[in-house]
């Protein structure tokens, strides 16, 4: 009888882990993580579009400037609604943007399920820096940086017979008829499942996995709605010890958490890694940049002189101001009229340390 470990279970994210290109983070090291931008030809279909000024800004006026390295994780292009050379075209300007920060150390892109084909693009502007995976090494620990369909076993093994059907779709089908939302990242259960994967692959082998492909920014492990149940117990743990000015303070944070979360289930966003599924305490191994075609802004991932924050760009012009519960303040980018936010930030030490005592 044929004995099964456990990554038997993934074997294309093991693949991942055994062959990924290998860097060292060291302690002065920063990086920005971005992903889903689906850049497309700049017309209406095309919803990078919305945030294309922010995005540029930041990178050009922030990132640049402060010597951040550049790692673009998968569905840069949107490649199931338009040609390759009309994306280039549109968007030349950022695509020699993201080349500048090579200059920085280094810049990568990884391929998505949205722009695989790139492969066999010689031509490809970025082709040099083109990827699957890319591995960050601290000390004896591993940050394993993928899109994350590669989770979808289905998705991976069909995706030439599926990707063809899904760009004859899209062009000739939804596109001329106005039909949107045709993605994973629109299906909660479907991206439940794929984060679940990958996140019980993480545990088993004792890495953090860093991915984007649903559009749900996590930290630690944790959704939105994960993170703010969290933080009201933490709170209200808090309380009883604290003195009469605190309180109030944790008072007011626990009713502004409280109205973010209902926003979060009247929305539908209930769905999460707290599941009986994830057992009882979430192990810090799964953290999701989020995407760049937000109707209010943007998230990213940084890794900061060997802490990792989750972080949030908007316009402040269109987007409503947004307040950390970790008393961040918002900080508005000189000379325009873009915030920054930091919505969570921890030192890897720690993530590493609750990783191995939980996993």
């Amino acid at each position: 009888m044929k004995h099964f470990n456990n990554h038997d279970k993934h074997p294309h994210l093991e693949r991942l882990l055994n062959s990924s290109k290998s860097l060292s983070l060291e302690s002065d090291t920063r990086i920005l993580i971005l992903s889903d931008l689906h850049m497309g030809n700049g017309g209406r279909r095309d919803e990078f579009r919305r945030n294309a000024e922010l995005v540029e800004g930041v990178l050009e006026n922030y990132y640049l400037s402060e010597k951040y390295n550049l790692i673009l994780n998968g569905d840069v292009e949107e490649l199931f609604k338009f040609p390759l050379n009309n994306i280039v075209d549109t968007w030349r300007d950022i695509y020699e943007l993201f080349l500048r920060f090579n200059e920085n150390g280094f810049f990568y892109k990884t391929f998505g399920n949205h722009d695989a084909s790139l492969q066999d693009e010689k031509e490809y502007i970025l082709a040099p820096f083109l990827l699957e995976s890319l591995k960050l090494l601290y000390g004896q620990e591993s940050v394993l940086v993928f899109h994350g369909h590669q989770a979808s076993v289905f998705l991976w093994e069909t995706y030439p017979i599926v990707s063809r059907s899904i760009v004859w779709f899209l062009r000739y089908i939804a596109k001329p008829f106005g039909i949107r939302n045709f993605s994973i990242a629109y299906n909660s259960r479907r991206r439940f499942a794929i984060e679940k994967s990958i996140y019980d692959f993480s545990n088993q082998s004792k890495i953090v996995s860093v991915i984007g492909h649903t559009h749900r920014p996590l930290f630690e492990s944790l959704s939105k709605v994960d993170y703010l149940r969290y933080r009201i117990e933490e709170l209200c743990r808090a309380f009883p010890a604290a003195e009469a000015k605190e309180k109030k303070k944790i008072r007011n944070k626990i009713s502004t958490l409280r109205e973010e979360l209902d926003a979060c289930f009247r929305k539908g966003k209930q769905i999460g890694l707290r599941s009986g599924v994830y057992n009882n305490l979430t192990i810090p191994s799964v953290f999701n940049s989020g995407c760049a075609i937000g109707k209010r802004g943007i998230t990213a991932l940084e890794i900061d002189h060997e802490k990792i924050r989750l972080v949030y760009w908007y316009n402040g012009k269109q987007s409503r101001k947004f307040l950390s519960d970790r008393d961040s303040r918002p900080m508005q980018l000189p000379g325009t009229g873009y915030y920054r936010i930091v919505l969570n930030e921890d030192h890897l030490d720690y993530v590493f340390s609750r990783l191995h005592l939980l996993a």
